[in-house]
């Protein structure tokens, strides 16, 4: 995470808050997403006080954090709105309400918080959306081949719609984290969680082939599992997203990204009528908010196929 890129033009006041906010985020063993996402949260409302707040009392909130009232927080989420969405809004509003918690129990700089009051946004409730398995044939057909490029993105490929693992989980895998005897992976999840997944015939060919190309390349006795085309370095999670991106281009596909195969994998897992705490575990979850989440969709599609089978209104 580039804290100095995120933190520039901020006052010094709080540029310094939210590196020592980040410094206990990650003594906390928070992930790297979450600390992201926290920090910039943060840091747009800084900003959002020195340039666009209508209260011309906001100087005073825009030089230091402990200045923040219930009033910056409120027009703040509803410029969020506005310029962004109410679902953008939420999470800012969840990331403030860890801020002003670190600076009121932590660091004992201001009695209450600004959040105490400050009601949640309430946003628009949306079906998840998911990728149907044509997309994912169209996806591996574009890079069907037995180049290393090819056979490195097609087991990337499998690898997500096979397991429904997060982008960092399969973007940090290690040569010793798949074991192909026993057909599994070992997934490094948020806040240290360690689970390890099975994976189907097809995917575990897709990573023998990848290995096997992996092992004549320059950069084979890095420990990391994928390499980048060129260069013999890793291939890290942004260049997962920007090779995706550019499959997704050629194959004709908008919007792909990791997340969609997780999103379509509990999606699958409800609609087969899955146990939930067996989703949970398979993927991560230490919460049923989520599984209840992608669930909706299921339920909705369930929904759907009752109606077209009963057919009530359709024989007058």
């Amino acid at each position: 995470m580039d804290l100095e890129r995120i933190t520039d033009g901020l006052s010094v006041t709080w540029a310094g808050y939210l590196r020592d906010w980040d410094r206990s985020l990650r003594s906390g063993n928070r992930p790297e997403t979450t600390r992201y996402n926290y920090v910039l949260a943060a840091a747009q409302l800084a900003r959002y006080l020195a340039e666009h707040a209508p209260d011309p009392e906001a100087d005073a909130a825009a030089e230091d954090p402990a200045e923040v009232a219930k009033a910056h927080i409120e027009a703040f989420q509803a410029w969020m709105i506005e310029t962004r969405s109410a679902a953008t809004a939420v999470n800012k509003h969840k990331a403030l309400q860890q801020l002003f918690k670190w600076l009121m129990l932590d660091e004992e700089e201001i009695d209450r918080s600004p959040m105490e009051r400050v009601r949640l946004p309430k946003a628009p409730t949306k079906l998840v959306p998911v990728l149907e398995e044509e997309a994912t044939t169209r996806l591996l057909e574009v890079c069907k081949g037995k180049d290393f490029l090819s056979l490195r993105d097609q087991a990337i490929i499998r690898l997500f719609c096979n397991t429904g693992a997060r982008l960092a989980e399969v973007a940090h895998l290690r040569l010793e984290d798949v074991d192909l005897k026993t057909e599994s992976v070992t997934l490094y999840g948020k806040g240290g969680k360690v689970r390890r997944v099975r994976m189907g015939a097809r995917t575990a060919r897709a990573l023998s082939r990848y290995l096997r190309a992996r092992a004549k390349r320059k950069g084979a006795d890095l420990p990391n599992l994928w390499l980048a085309d060129r260069g013999g370095q890793a291939l890290n999670a942004n260049g997962i997203k920007i090779r995706l991106k550019r499959l997704g281009q050629r194959a004709g596909l908008d919007h792909v990204h990791a997340h969609r195969w997780r999103h379509t994998y509990a999606h699958q897992w409800k609609r087969a009528g899955g146990d939930t705490g067996d989703l949970m575990l398979l993927l991560g979850w230490s919460s049923d908010a989520m599984p209840r989440h992608y669930g909706a969709s299921a339920a909705a599609e369930r929904a759907q196929e009752s109606q077209v089978r009963m057919g009530i209104g359709d024989d007058v």
